[in-house]
């Protein structure tokens, strides 16, 4: 059996294990990255955190898809899924959207490494995509795909009904915002890590700031979230009653996402990074602490939905 750690024989069987909450996470990641991308380029900063995020976007999707299709059980046969479409279908729908997403992901990614050597051979044609009119519908589609996207991974729990805490309309947007915001965190830090040398600190300042804002609205949401499957009666109190206080779910709920992935972060913004400061030891953990958090939950959805 699949599970997130140890025996859980002592549960329900668990059917969407921990990598469906790793491909949530990741494909959450790749919509904000990607956003992050437009914001920048849209701003003229080809930057360190517009590099990042323009190739974070494409590839965290593709890691995360390749975890899908291997948790089908079946990856040999998932090309039956594109050719057989059912638009009644939240999953038929979300392929339909990566579809389009993902190709035009990898092309705005080459294009912002256009003076890269490896692309060398392709520098004339990418130097026209971005010298382009073109290039803006491409980013305008690409930033509407990308909260489709981060839309998406929170539906394709919602749409089964019989969990009270994915059955939900909170559960999407709370999704779309955490994964702007995991896509702003790993923007910075790859950015840092990778092209030091084109860091634009006003830039960093504003994602955090960005990320600061995306971090609160994500802990009203979270919060507006057990509010609302509280309100389906009995079963709904009961369910959040167990859900924040019950085992090693509680402890992944309150110290991995509130302590670690909400409160720190958002300390360290308003005490360690005030007045925008740039210390990059300091934003390196700030954004690791983000990104742990939207980890955890994710995991924690998926698995509470299923054990409680």
């Amino acid at each position: 059996m699949n599970n997130m750690w140890g025996s859980m024989a002592q549960f329900d069987a668990i059917y969407w294990p921990w990598p469906i909450a790793i491909y949530l996470f990741l494909a959450g990641l790749s919509a904000g990255a990607m956003m992050v991308a437009v914001i920048q380029n849209w701003r003229g900063k080809n930057d360190a955190c517009f590099k990042a995020a323009a190739i974070l976007a494409p590839l965290t999707i593709s890691v995360g898809l390749v975890l899908l299709v291997l948790d089908l059980g079946k990856p040999l046969d998932f090309y039956w899924i594109l050719l057989k479409y059912n638009f009644t279908s939240v999953m038929s729908l979300g392929v339909a959207l990566l579809l389009i997403y993902t190709p035009l992901a990898f092309i705005y990614a080459a294009v912002a490494f256009k003076d890269s050597a490896v692309l060398s051979a392709f520098k004339g044609l990418l130097a026209k995509i971005a010298t382009c009119g073109f290039l803006k519908f491409i980013e305008i589609l690409l930033f509407v795909l990308a909260i489709g996207v981060g839309v998406y991974t929170g539906f394709l729990l919602s749409a089964v009904s019989k969990i009270l805490l994915w059955s939900n309309p909170i559960l999407p947007i709370l999704f779309l915002v955490s994964g702007f915001s995991s896509g702003v965190a790993a923007s910075v830090l790859c950015g840092i890590w990778f092209f030091n040398a084109s860091v634009d600190k006003h830039s960093v300042s504003l994602l955090l700031r960005l990320d600061l804002f995306a971090i609160v609205f994500e802990a009203i949401l979270i919060g507006i979230l057990f509010a609302f499957v509280s309100s389906n009666g009995v079963s709904g109190v009961e369910f959040v009653k167990n859900a924040l206080s019950v085992g090693g779910l509680a402890t992944m709920f309150w110290v991995g996402v509130v302590v670690v992935g909400l409160a720190m972060p958002i300390l360290i913004d308003l005490i360690a990074l005030k007045n925008h400061a740039y210390k990059p030891s300091v934003i390196v953990l700030n954004t690791l602490l983000v990104l742990v958090g939207v980890v955890l939950l994710r995991c924690y959805i998926v698995y509470a939905g299923q054990i409680l």
